[in-house]
């Protein structure tokens, strides 16, 4: 998010705090502080001290009241005497005057946007220059976004700061900036990047056909770009935020199969590999971090992964799996979506396991991970495609290899996962989770759990029967038949908990100790939830576990005789 204040240095203010820290429920956004130390995200880039308007500055502040009056100016007037209106539109919701932004945009008294954007095709830099500015600051509020993303003057707006960008000119890197404001607003993103100007009257053109649309204007600025462009200069800001901007943009599947056709995916790939910068070294919201992001984004999308597989994706982020921070979390993540060799991660791995059943718990508790990222950064459906494509990767090489991802809390999470989605679709069903999945989350979750059933299934050794495994069996395959059951699950899904269901099921009887703990974590959870216990309890399993109950008391009771006498 973009907040603008002024600044003494322009390389302090470009200085961004992390993105990762979310507004309530909302995206990840940051939110801006009073005191300027952190979480001000985009905004502290361009809050930097506006150029010093022409006309002398009036000395009473600007209130609310005086906004019918300056955008008349703005409209009607010209040089020195619009810019100075506009100057003191920005000041209305600089940095000192946040309480103000909401009112401006979304009170229904005054139109700020038409006349602001249309500032952004002016000649004069100055009031480009504040324009960009007061828009940027104007796109922080939540409520602020859907109004400019999708209201009456969104077309104004971003056709504005497309044309900014496509131009060229000095304010590019602050326009790329807002964009990435409102991109937060996820239900904007497809609208943003379907931005495809003609002229009036003329016929719609695609965008991938239109080269002034914002998807070529970004393709054509990243192309563009110098392999190693100086760091701070307007086009290495452009650039970053271009992909900063791309990286939200990417989030949906009909974005990425643009993407995916255009030559973003070997940019963000060749800025990894130019980079001279170790990963450990790389700041939130650098060139680096969005375009690690870009391709995380890009690769869990079919539409989009040939290309960055085309592009050599995966043997260039490769070592930075081994980092073991956020910037390896994104790697070990993309690496799996790039369908990498089980041997392509490191330590056996163990890391990967971990650190991605972390984000998954982290994810399903609505937390984050201190020092790398908030809660909203990363999405349920992406921690748990990574863990099933890991999966798929380790049995794929060896049915052994499961066993570093088929550990019991991990396994006991992905049961979670699946039942609770089963819970808040079954009407009479009780109980429930803070947190209930989406669709595909489930369905990557059986994937992991179809994939790992080597390692679920193993043996206790010496052999032995066991009711607990029993019962484990037959609650978990029944969970799994009942999510097959339900409607709007995919043919994909309903065959892959069929089978997990059938293979566990057979194997019940005999200990499985993995299995049988898995379940124990799954049933706590369900007791702290106050979920249904008996939800998926059969009566034939029942009876069934009965006699196993009595048949394992007689085996005790007989081997008891035998060591007395």
């Amino acid at each position: 998010m973009v907040s603008f204040r002024k600044s003494k240095s322009k390389k302090k203010a470009a200085e961004v705090a992390k993105e990762e820290v979310p507004e309530k429920a909302a995206p990840p956004e940051p939110k801006p502080e009073e005191n300027g130390k952190a979480d001000e995200g985009p905004a502290a880039k361009s809050e930097e001290k506006p150029k010093p308007a022409p006309a002398p500055a009036p000395s009473k502040p600007p209130t609310l009241d005086d906004i019918p009056e300056l955008l008349k100016t703005m409209t009607e007037e010209k040089g020195e005497k619009s810019a100075a209106a506009t100057k003191r539109i920005y000041e209305l919701c600089d940095v000192g005057h946040k309480q103000n932004r909401v009112p401006m945009v979304c009170s229904g008294k005054w139109d700020v946007l038409t006349p602001l954007a249309k500032c952004l095709t002016q000649e004069s830099g100055d009031g480009r220059h504040l324009a960009c500015l007061a828009l940027n600051n104007l796109s922080i509020p939540t409520e602020n976004k859907r109004v400019m993303a999708l209201g009456p003057a969104s077309k104004e707006v971003i056709g504005g700061l497309c044309k900014v960008i496509a131009e060229d000119k000095q304010e590019s890197y602050l326009c790329c900036i807002c964009l990435m404001n409102l991109s937060f607003l996820e239900a904007s993103i497809t609208t943003i990047l379907q931005h495809s100007p003609v002229d009036e009257g003329a016929s719609p053109i695609p965008p991938l056909d239109n080269p002034n649309s914002l998807i070529r204007v970004l393709e054509k600025l990243l192309t563009n770009s110098p392999s190693a462009p100086k760091s701070g200069s307007g086009k290495s800001e452009g650039v970053r935020w271009a992909c900063g901007l791309i990286k939200n943009l990417a989030k949906s599947e009909e974005n990425a199969a643009l993407f995916g056709q255009t030559e973003i995916p070997r940019c963000v790939v060749e800025n990894i590999r130019n980079t001279t910068a170790p990963p450990s070294r790389w700041t939130s919201n650098s060139l680096e971090d969005f375009s690690l992001f870009v391709i995380l984004n890009l690769a869990q999308w079919p539409v989009s992964k040939d290309a960055l597989i085309g592009a050599g994706a995966v043997d260039v982020i490769k070592p930075i799996m081994s980092e073991g921070d956020l910037q390896g979390l994104k790697a070990t993540m993309a690496c799996a979506f790039l369908d990498a060799k089980w041997e392509d991660f490191p330590d056996g791995g163990a890391p990967a396991s971990k650190s991605v059943s972390e984000l998954m718990t982290n994810i399903v508790e609505k937390k984050g991970k201190d020092g790398q990222y908030a809660y909203g950064v990363f999405k349920l459906y992406t921690a748990t495609k990574a863990y099933r494509d890991l999966a798929v990767s380790a049995v794929e090489s060896g049915s052994a290899n499961t066993k570093a991802l088929a550990t019991p809390s991990s396994v006991a999470l992905c049961l979670q996962v699946v039942s609770d989605l089963v819970l808040a679709a079954v009407d009479d069903a009780e109980g429930g989770s803070k947190y209930v999945p989406d669709a595909m989350s489930a369905e990557y979750a059986v994937g992991a759990i179809e994939a790992m059933l080597p390692a679920i299934l193993d043996e206790a050794d010496p052999p032995r029967v066991s009711v607990q495994s029993e019962k484990a069996a037959g609650e978990v395959a029944q969970m799994l038949l009942t999510y097959s059951d339900i409607s709007g699950t995919s043919a994909t899904a309903k065959a892959s908990a069929k089978k997990s269901a059938d293979e566990i099921k057979a194997a019940g009887g005999s200990a499985r100790p993995i299995l049988e703990i898995s379940h124990d974590l799954w049933t706590q959870y369900r007791k702290r939830e106050g979920q249904p216990l008996d939800q998926f309890i059969s009566q034939e399993r029942g009876v069934s576990l009965f006699i196993m109950y009595t048949i394992a008391c007689a085996i005790h009771f007989h081997i008891h005789l035998d060591s007395s006498n």
